[in-house]
């Protein structure tokens, strides 16, 4: 059961986060990143309904069962891109906290991203972290799927 519903006690705050939501998705990072990010930073913050959620919006995109599957170890997968790994490895950083993101890891970013796609993955990851904060910390369970 979850400690509370943020969506109906705070109704304006939640909408404000819903609106960043939408426009993330319609920046310019691919849906496979956008989702790869989510469900890593996710599995790091040990968000139960976040992990839930998007590994099913991941799988309804089309993405492949076994690269979710390896991505708890996704440095030793031969499943991602270049920039995928320069994503997660960003994601990983960045979640455990600003000073992690090191130059090495943030020029893999660039290499790997025009500006405005690594905008929106500061962005993604950012957002992602929030929504684990509400989720995680509210214990907000993901729905039953049997």
């Amino acid at each position: 059961m979850s400690r509370l519903n943020v969506a109906e006690l705070a109704p304006e705050v939640y909408k404000a986060f819903l609106q960043a939501e939408q426009a993330i998705r319609r920046g310019p990072l691919t849906a496979t990143v956008r989702e790869l990010v989510k469900i890593r930073g996710s599995q790091l913050n040990g968000c139960l309904f976040c992990i839930d959620m998007h590994t099913h919006e991941a799988l309804e995109l089309g993405e492949n069962l076994n690269r979710i599957i390896q991505l708890p170890a996704w440095r030793e997968s031969r499943l991602y891109t270049e920039a995928e790994r320069a994503a997660l490895a960003y994601t990983e950083a960045a979640t455990r906290g600003p000073e992690e993101v090191s130059d090495e890891i943030w020029n893999a970013v660039t290499d790997a991203f025009k500006p405005d796609e690594a905008a929106f993955l500061v962005a993604q990851v950012a957002q992602i972290n929030m929504w684990n904060r509400v989720a995680g910390t509210m214990h907000t369970q993901p729905p039953n799927r049997d």
